[in-house]
């Protein structure tokens, strides 16, 4: 790997876990949220922490091998982010975190693709 391929991959892994660690802080957040629906903020807040914390453990350890299962199991941060801001789902009204968590792991993906592929995408 040339010195420009390993900074790409530092830069991706270190996009993925802290979009891994902003989203189980994200979810710590909505749990502790006091407001009418608390209860399904709770919920949405568990699913976040969860959801966090499996990427990170993951990003840490299998992608930064890099295993390929690990960089299709990570796409589920900007599918999941992209459909609460088309969805317009909770939690909150601004939608910045939700841009942010959708473009911090698309450049997290994106940047190793010929790691992970290294005969291109869609041969061999």
């Amino acid at each position: 790997m040339t010195r420009q391929e390993r900074l790409r991959f530092t830069v991706s892994w270190i996009a993925l876990l802290v979009t891994g660690l902003a989203t189980l802080v994200f979810g710590l957040v909505v749990m502790v949220v006091r407001s009418p629906d608390e209860q399904y903020l709770r919920a949405i807040g568990a699913a976040s922490v969860g959801m966090g914390l499996f990427g990170a453990m993951i990003t840490v350890t299998a992608f930064r091998r890099p295993e390929r299962w690990a960089f299709f199991s990570l796409w589920y941060y900007p599918i999941f982010w992209t459909a609460h801001l088309v969805g317009d789902l909770p939690p909150g009204r601004d939608h910045i975190h939700q841009v942010v968590f959708i473009v911090l792991p698309l450049l997290g993906l994106l940047l190793p693709l010929r790691l992970f592929f290294p005969g291109g995408v869609g041969r061999g």
